[in-house]
């Protein structure tokens, strides 16, 4: 970033708010103290200001500044082990707020959901699979997730051969890996939201989602759930365990629950994103969508 021609198109921009409200409060004054002179001059030409192309330029450049300014790359904050989310509560305003709209933050929102699945099925995958953890020589279950989804590894790891998305994920399921299937998987899972929100989690104004990564990463899920249950070993045991019966014969489907509200998320949003760009999404045939990972 320019830093010296960014502020000064930030402060042309704000000179140019502030002289406006000046002058209002300057006319609504005049109006107050003497209403008869205030309607001889309602006709007066007002103070010149900048050309409406040039303003906009201005706003847009004050926009653009205070974007690059708050971008930053980091992980939302993820769900705890009980999968109940903390409820939301106040927030407060910040500059980068200006250059958002109501959809820019509810794209936020869905992104920090779709982490908070992904990094909570990691942890019961662990839960049900400690041999997994033990095998990638991490000293605990909470260890081995937190290496997982720290930010400062941007998803590439030498033991997957810095593998990433669907990649990771078909990683997981292959019968010769030696290596961490719940690793790979939840590494595999997250990095493959990522790409459909293109890498950020921070959106503004300027910002422009594909809606067809985001309903291919839904399609993507339904394949790595489907994997998830029916993946087997030469000897015809799961790859890994994760929906179960109890001995009372209740059968445990939080793993579905999760993988259900990844799937809306992104398929809501894809909706969303596609009726706001007048974009059209591709859609593919069910039955297909189960075998195959889609491109993102």
């Amino acid at each position: 970033m320019h830093w010296p021609s960014s502020l000064r198109s930030l402060k042309l921009a704000g000179g140019w708010i502030g002289s406006a409200a000046r002058r209002l409060e300057s006319r609504l004054g005049e109006a107050r103290s003497s209403p008869e002179r205030f309607r001889q001059n309602a006709g007066a030409a007002s103070q010149p200001r900048p050309p409406a192309g040039r303003r906009r330029r201005l706003l847009i450049a004050a926009l653009a500044l205070l974007a690059g300014c708050a971008r930053e790359v980091r992980i939302p904050g993820t769900a705890p082990t009980t999968g109940h989310r903390p409820p939301p509560g106040p927030r407060e305003f910040q500059s980068a707020d200006l250059a958002k709209t109501d959809i820019d933050s509810a794209v936020e929102i869905f992104l920090q959901e779709s982490l908070a699945s992904a990094r909570l099925l990691t942890e019961k995958l662990y839960r049900r699979n400690p041999r997994e953890w033990r095998r990638s020589g991490h000293a605990s279950l909470d260890a081995a997730v937190g290496r997982a989804f720290d930010p400062k590894f941007a998803w590439r790891f030498a033991e997957l051969g810095n593998a990433r998305g669907t990649d990771a994920l078909q990683l997981a399921f292959q019968p010769e890996f030696a290596g961490d299937r719940v690793f790979a998987f939840g590494v595999g899972l997250g990095s493959m939201i990522m790409q459909a929100y293109g890498n950020q989690t921070e959106f503004f104004l300027l910002d422009r989602l594909d809606p067809q990564k985001l309903y291919n990463a839904a399609r993507n899920t339904e394949v790595a759930a489907w994997k998830l249950a029916t993946s087997r070993d030469a000897s015809g045991q799961p790859l890994l365990l994760s929906n179960d019966i109890a001995l009372d014969g209740v059968h445990n489907l939080s793993f579905e629950r999760e993988f259900g509200k990844l799937i809306a998320y992104q398929d809501s949003l894809a909706r969303v994103i596609a009726e706001r760009s007048n974009r059209s999404i591709r859609f593919v045939v069910h039955g297909v969508a189960l075998k195959a990972f889609l491109p993102l």
